[in-house]
């Protein structure tokens, strides 16, 4: 490993983070609310989560006998998987058992608007203080599958309660992520102006300082905390 000993040491000047720190928040929808008791605990009930992550799709081009480019086509959101502990009122399954039939009830097997059970799943992570240090929210979340749960005599463990969740996209909480995307917007506008004919780097630079008032105003402030 290049350089030394105290070098790499100075780069831990702050601790590290925990996976074990976080938790989680399940807003139940209007159409759920007289299952509101079964969800109430949720959040002291998940033990098990993540932080959602993004993936490009592509597409590949030739362009003569240049070598094979990616270029990204399409943004996609993978699903999530929650697990929560089971009280033994069974509550926490009772809840999902209801999301999930609401979702598609099994009088009829006709499924609802989406805009009825889906809701804003948000997921904290903290650092060795309990201060937050990172939040996203999962934009228009619902349940689309949960495991069974196996009963066996010879075992004294605990029911454990595995939900698999879609949702259209994410959203970083911090105000970093404000920045980021004024910054963002600017950079777009350098981009476009350097990239048009007859542009220049100082023309570019004041375009996109001047730009940041709108960006700002087009950014929206809902999810922020």
């Amino acid at each position: 490993m290049a350089g030394s000993i105290s070098e790499f040491k100075s780069t831990f000047s702050k601790d590290l983070a925990r996976p074990s720190r976080f938790d989680v928040n399940i807003p139940v929808p209007l159409t759920l609310i007289p299952y509101v008791l079964s969800a109430r605990t949720l959040t002291y009930r998940c033990e098990n989560a993540q932080l959602p992550g993004r993936t490009f799709e592509t597409v590949t081009q030739k362009i003569g006998s240049n070598p094979v480019e990616k270029f990204p086509s399409l943004t996609t959101f993978n699903d999530i998987d929650l697990t929560f502990i089971v009280d033994d009122d069974m509550s926490q399954k009772i809840f999902f058992d209801a999301w999930l039939n609401f979702i598609n009830p099994q009088y009829n097997y006709n499924f609802r608007y989406k805009g009825d059970y889906a809701t804003g799943i948000t997921i904290n992570q903290y650092d060795v203080t309990n201060t937050l240090s990172y939040s996203v929210t999962l934009i228009d979340a619902y349940p689309i599958s949960m495991n069974q749960l196996d009963l066996d005599w010879s075992s004294d463990g605990t029911h454990k309660l595995s939900v698999n969740f879609a949702y259209t996209e994410w959203k970083n909480n911090s105000l970093q992520a404000l920045g980021m995307e004024a910054i963002d917007a600017g950079l777009a506008n350098v981009s476009s102006a350097v990239g048009g004919l007859g542009g220049n780097a100082a023309g570019a630079i004041s375009s996109a300082i001047n730009s940041l008032p709108n960006a700002v105003q087009n950014i929206n402030f809902n999810n922020l905390f």
